[in-house]
């Protein structure tokens, strides 16, 4: 018997159990905020859909188990026996029981013969198949000893659905997911042989995106498994492999998001990191915006997110091992002069030269109280990003030889850089400035603060005063996104007061850049410790730094990849 090590041990209540590249998980979580009694197989094919409830027995009645979960496999263990469940490939799962039952059960009542689940047995190789009218696809159990017990094959309307496993004697099933018609399944490993195959796949991808980590580190082994089973292979509207930002119910990858999945993948990922970082890309529109999100079944272009794109590639760049080939360079020089010029078209009222926001979305700081005043506004996140990226233009267009766009990027730079400080600055703070009223205001948002990305390129006094209002923001876990003391402070308030990944992130290597090193070395310090406390969450309370909102998060995980690295290279 081969048995597989460990690895990092988690709860499928907040990560899902999941595997490289498939599009399948298990997990609690049924819809968003929504978490069932059992565990239910999940598919992100045209979104979150509960396919199949998974339902411990003792042969008669549900059980109570404690359920365990590695990068190999699942356990449920109750004191008759277990079951245990190790993905084979990316859509087959092998599940056994001994001394336990499992029913398997259609997660979607069907209505009408049009909606649901279907449930009938193939004439073919006698498999059991359930078919989903949500995600448009099948799902095959093939019984590998033992004969099942069905109920509600071939039923229509509203009916029961369910196979039964015994708990009496040993048992084995394959679960796949599929389109139409594939071969029946063949068994050529036991159960052992997949979950240690698993271990084995998911430790090389750590050992490449994180082998500094050790006990240091604690953390960094769970954040390369968030990454490696948030995972999916190439379907739908993702035409490249692709981290999504959860196999929760933040299944698609955002337009600002993927850029620190590609940071934290550039070491020991290459490939996989430019896939993240060109994602979006692919949808770019004729005038050169590029989608708020995308995922199997859908793009959006309803709102925008912030140009950071020019700030993650030279971060990007810093870390891959052999730079971009000249072919790389070209093509995402083309790419990204387009999202510049969409910027500077499309969002610079006439005779302005600063960029401005539709809504808060747009800006990634949705609900934000710098937008409460107004949402049409300029602000300073915007035009420190945009002055980092013409820069980044800039150098691009002179490794091309194309010094000619390379002084005009360059002349932009400085003029939106200079009418950030002489329109927006007022002495003390950043204001934002509604486009039409000209009305400009300060807030307790940390999102006026952004400015200090721009590092060096920041006057000294500057810089001095933003490094000075961060140190406010900081609270034991970390960077509240609006002071605590603010009458608009909420604990969980989405960008009104939550520490998010983000945030930490592009203000910590803003100071460091700025000469602030010991008050970036703080922030990631304390950033880290919240990650090794309670986890990859999308947000957390500032103040009692528990995790908010959907707790397998990637950009969460990358970030702490990303300052974990740092600190390792550093001591």
């Amino acid at each position: 018997m081969i048995l597989a090590p460990s690895g990092p041990t988690f709860t499928v209540q907040e990560i899902p159990f999941s595997y490289y590249g498939s599009w399948l998980n298990i997990s609690p979580v049924v819809a968003k905020d929504t978490y069932a009694g059992d565990l239910h197989l999940i598919s992100h094919q045209t979104g979150l859909h509960a396919i199949l409830r998974l339902i411990p027995s003792d042969g008669r009645n549900r059980v109570d188990t404690t359920v365990t979960a590695t990068p190999a496999k699942l356990t449920w263990e109750h004191q008759r026996g277990r079951v245990e469940a190790a993905f084979e490939t990316a859509d087959i799962i092998r599940v056994r029981g001994q001394g336990l039952g499992m029913r398997i059960r259609a997660a979607i009542p069907a209505l009408t013969p049009f909606s649901g689940v279907y449930l009938y047995r193939d004439p073919v190789d006698g498999a059991f198949i359930f078919t989903s009218y949500e995600t448009g696809r099948r799902y095959r159990i093939t019984v590998l000893s033992r004969q099942t017990q069905v109920t509600g094959a071939q039923a229509l309307g509203v009916a029961e659905r369910q196979l039964t496993l015994p708990a009496d004697t040993p048992w084995e099933i394959v679960i796949e997911e599929f389109d139409n018609a594939r071969p029946p399944y063949h068994l050529s490993h036991d159960f052992d042989q997949i979950a240690a195959a698993a271990h084995d796949t998911f430790t090389s991808f750590a050992d490449a995106v994180a082998p500094w980590r050790g006990p240091e580190t604690p953390a960094a082994e769970l954040a390369a498994y968030v990454l490696w089973s948030a995972t999916v292979r190439p379907r739908g509207f993702l035409r490249r492999p692709a981290v999504l930002m959860s196999k929760h119910w933040m299944d698609k990858v955002w337009s600002w998001d993927h850029c620190f999945n590609a940071i934290a993948l550039a070491a020991g990922a290459p490939d996989l990191a430019w896939d993240q970082f060109l994602i979006p890309f692919d949808h770019q529109d004729p005038a050169g915006a590029i989608p708020d999100s995308v995922t199997h079944s859908e793009v959006l272009y309803n709102f925008v997110k912030p140009p950071i794109h020019g700030w993650a590639l030279t971060r990007l760049r810093e870390r891959l091992a052999d730079d971009l080939s000249r072919e790389q360079l070209a093509v995402v020089y083309q790419r990204l002069s387009a999202w510049t010029r969409f910027w500077l078209d499309a969002r610079r009222a006439p005779g302005q030269l600063l960029s401005h926001y539709h809504h808060g979305n747009d800006s990634g700081w949705d609900n934000a109280t710098t937008f409460d005043r107004e949402r049409v506004v300029q602000t300073g996140d915007l035009a420190a990003f945009m002055t980092i990226q013409l820069r980044v233009l800039a150098d691009l267009a002179t490794e091309l030889g194309d010094d000619a766009a390379a002084a005009s990027w360059a002349h932009t730079a400085g003029q939106i850089r200079d009418a950030m400080l002489s329109r927006l600055w007022n002495g003390a703070a950043f204001t934002a400035r509604a486009v039409e009223s000209e009305t400009a205001w300060t807030t307790s948002s940390l999102l006026d603060l952004m400015p200090i990305v721009l590092g060096q390129d920041l006057p000294a006094d500057i810089a001095n005063a933003l490094a000075d209002r961060v140190k406010a923001h900081l609270t034991r876990h970390g960077l509240a996104t609006e002071l605590p003391q603010s009458a608009s402070y909420q604990g969980d308030g989405y960008w009104r007061g939550p520490i998010w990944a983000p945030a930490t992130t592009l203000i910590e290597d803003g100071l460091r850049r700025a000469g602030f090193e010991a008050l970036a070395d703080d922030i990631s310090a304390r950033f880290r410790a919240l990650c090794e406390k309670s986890g990859f969450a999308e947000n957390f309370n500032a103040l009692t730094g528990s995790g908010l909102r959907d707790r397998a998060y990637t950009w969460t995980a990358s970030a702490y990849l990303i300052l974990a690295a740092a600190h390792v290279k550093s001591s």
